[in-house]
């Protein structure tokens, strides 16, 4: 897989929950560190996307904003 965004986070599916469009994909990507995303249910369907198989989180931004407390 070659992409051209920077940051990509290679995990497992812990949870897939499908709605009536889209689909809400969890992803771990470190010992109880997770990665949530919302994607079409066509794409989920698409892809493959089950619990227990590998992905990648793709982060694509123009801005990331960082706070402090």
């Amino acid at each position: 897989m070659k992409i051209s965004a920077r940051n990509s986070l290679k995990g497992t599916v812990k949870a897939v929950h499908a709605g009536a469009v889209n689909t809400e994909v969890v992803i771990e990507v470190a010992p109880g560190v997770e990665v949530v995303s919302i994607i079409t249910k066509d794409s989920a369907e698409a892809l493959g996307i089950a619990e227990g198989k590998e992905a990648y989180a793709v982060i694509k931004a123009s801005n990331v904003i960082v706070a402090v407390e």
